[in-house]
């Protein structure tokens, strides 16, 4: 006899409590198998395509792109033969037990700044639960769920929470607006959510010092042009950064109490043996920083491979969510955009962050006469709680050392 099986939201990521339908690969009377891609969502970490765990046909597609659902929520229904287990294990964190988890984790409260007082106030949309019929009434009548006060079950808005909202509307005093065709509004979730969150825990969290140097390149860059023209580098992207990389791990190798975190909750500071070297990279959704794993133990040439496939990955919104955890310490390169500098802000979580500006040829003195040279400015923020001030000055000040003289970095392997 066929049955009707749910398909709920699994947790592809670490935590995470909702996800935004990006768009559906099938509809109602469509066939599927097992592991068919159904549907592609955007966490707040990164793109995801979820593969079907039953075989059979969709009766029902429960939640419209862009929707906002929450994990464990039902989202597609399907009309399977009995037996209905999957024919393997599913290959996404969430399934299986998940699927009787309806319920919304509850959201830790971040800090955050005081808030400034504007003359009018407007309510910022929020994601707010709802069913579909609740949803179909909020557009009918022309109000914002995400202005609802939920008193339903589990964090629900119900049809007379709708009702209510409405009623308020129709009341509420006039107050003048913009004309919309001047203003555009774009709700914010996602990718875009979830770095103003990070960004502003990390901000107000830990003390911020922040110092830079200036780095003369010019042996770093004739290193990379010999390179490039070698066998063993064909077909690689090589690049500036790649170096800065290395020269970064080389230094973190001879400090290695920097790559660590501060955990309050348990009293501890946490250092890591392997360094998860997160790559700050923006992207249609908004700043993801992927990281790889274990960079330190790779050559120069796997750094580059490495990089290279991250940064696609990044801008076609395929980041796997195991990269985008455990980072232990990031680069961000705000050269590429013609930048000279900047004071970054930490990854949360991380003791560091190095930002690597533009190479720019500027009068240098090199061996007692002023030439051009090919020189950029290396900042770095740390978390003085637990990286003071002479730790972070060593590690900076060995990164530009090992730029200025790359031949040094073999010495220090």
């Amino acid at each position: 006899m066929p049955v009707t099986k749910h398909f709920h939201l699994p947790d592809v990521g670490e935590g995470l409590t909702e996800a935004e339908i990006l768009e559906w690969r099938v509809g109602p009377g469509d066939p599927v198998g097992v592991n068919d891609i159904i549907v592609e969502i955007e966490t707040a970490k990164a793109a995801v395509e979820l593969p079907s765990p039953y075989a059979g046909t969709v009766t029902e597609v429960l939640c419209a792109a862009g929707e906002a659902v929450a994990v464990g929520a039902p989202i597609i229904a399907f009309e399977v033969e009995e037996p209905s287990a999957p024919a393997r294990e599913p290959v996404l964190v969430g399934y299986g037990p998940a699927h009787a988890r309806t319920a919304r984790r509850p959201r830790k409260r971040k800090p955050g700044p005081p808030a400034a007082t504007p003359a009018i106030h407007t309510p910022a949309t929020r994601t707010s639960l709802a069913s579909p019929p609740v949803r179909k009434l909020a557009r009918d009548l022309g109000v914002d769920l995400g202005l609802a006060t939920a008193t339903g079950p589990s964090g629900r808005v119900t049809r007379e929470d709708v009702h209510r909202l409405a009623e308020q509307r129709e009341t509420a005093p006039n107050t003048p607006d913009v004309p919309s065709d001047d203003v555009v509004r774009t709700p914010i979730r996602g990718v875009r959510k979830h770095t103003a969150e990070a960004m502003v825990t990390s901000a107000f969290t830990a003390p911020h010092v922040t110092e830079w140097v200036t780095v003369d390149m010019t042996r770093s860059l004739k290193l990379l042009a010999r390179a490039r023209a070698d066998k063993a580098f064909g077909g690689v992207r090589l690049t500036p950064l790649c170096l800065v990389i290395k020269a970064a791990l080389t230094a973190i190798a001879r400090h290695p109490e920097i790559n660590a975190k501060w955990d309050a909750a348990a009293g501890e500071i946490v250092r890591y043996a392997d360094v998860n070297l997160g790559i700050a990279a923006a992207t249609p959704r908004g700043l993801i920083v992927p990281n790889i794993a274990a960079a330190q133990r790779l050559s120069l040439r796997e750094i580059a491979v490495a990089l290279t496939d991250l940064i696609d990955q990044a801008r076609a919104g395929r980041t796997p969510p195991e990269r985008m955890r455990n980072g232990t310490f990031t680069i961000t390169n705000i050269g590429v955009f013609g930048i000279d500098g900047g004071t970054p802000i930490l990854n949360p979580g991380e003791a560091a962050i190095l930002c690597f500006g533009q190479v720019r040829r500027t009068p240098w003195e090199h061996k007692g006469r002023i030439r051009l040279r090919d020189t950029t400015t290396l900042t770095m923020s740390f978390d003085h709680r637990l990286v003071d001030g002479e730790l972070g000055s060593q590690v900076l000040r060995d990164i530009a050392r090992f730029l200025e003289r790359p031949d040094l970095m073999v010495l220090h392997r």
